[in-house]
């Protein structure tokens, strides 16, 4: 007669087998749910993929400026900045203000492409 353990040893070891392969083939089904998601073609999912973009940078952007830093990440001060940013340029100088922050903002670009290439 065998002991217990020698009939279970081989059970447990099919069983581990098991458990990776169904490990392995969620894994692959998650990559290849993945690919057909950026391949996705439909309108309205290219629209949300340009939207969900436009969003990333415009936050880059805001980050960029050194705002998060200044208002120690205050989204409400964030935003009354750029609700007052708005006001200005509904104001009656708002192409003289248009024009300073284009200079300033293309300014502070040149100055991260310079830092950049100052690290390399």
């Amino acid at each position: 007669m065998l002991p217990s353990f020698a009939v279970r040893d081989p059970l447990a070891k099919a069983l581990a087998m098991t458990r990776n392969q169904a490990r392995r083939m969620q894994a692959a089904r998650n990559r290849m749910q993945a690919v057909i998601a950026r391949h996705d073609k439909r309108s309205w999912v290219v629209k949300r993929r340009e939207r969900t973009r436009q969003l990333i940078e415009l936050g880059g952007l805001v980050v960029k400026s050194g705002l998060v830093e200044l208002t120690e990440d205050d989204r409400s001060v964030i935003l009354g900045i750029l609700v007052e940013a708005g006001t200005v340029l509904n104001g009656h100088d708002a192409e003289q203000k248009t024009l300073l922050w284009r200079r300033r903002g293309r300014r502070a670009f040149d100055g991260t492409a310079a830092d950049k290439t100052a690290q390399t």
